[in-house]
């Protein structure tokens, strides 16, 4: 049975091309793709994904705190797995305080996206 994923970006040449990425494996189910953490919100009560795949920095995430995070991982049934183009240990110490112990380039992506998604989804029925 494939995962289910969620995608949250705020740029649609990033959709596009993660959708691309993802879509290209038939061990994942693309349930949704959000332009921004409300939308995210709003799909993800609604399509119940497993795994959500989030931009760390959408024009939204201002307004955005660690408890609002959480709240979209759905009491804890979706894991979240967050992106972006920047690293270094402020991206990591914003993506441990929302709750993703993962955080991914995304100009490696193409490489490491489905693995972690396939490693998040195992780790959730654990």
């Amino acid at each position: 049975m494939p995962v289910k994923v969620l995608l949250a970006d705020d740029t649609d040449l990033g959709r596009r091309s993660i959708r691309g990425v993802l879509e290209a494996h038939s061990e994942i189910e693309l349930v949704g793709v959000a332009a921004n953490f409300a939308q995210a919100t709003r799909m993800s009560n609604d399509l119940r994904p497993q795994v959500i795949v989030m931009d760390l920095h959408m024009p939204d995430d201002a307004m955005i705190s660690p408890v609002e995070v959480k709240s979209l991982l759905n009491s804890g049934t979706a894991r979240l797995l967050v992106i972006s183009i920047w690293r270094g240990e402020q991206a990591n110490v914003l993506a441990d305080k929302f709750g993703s112990f993962t955080l991914l380039d995304k100009c490696d992506l193409d490489k490491t996206l489905v693995p972690a998604i396939l490693e998040k989804a195992k780790n959730q029925a654990v």
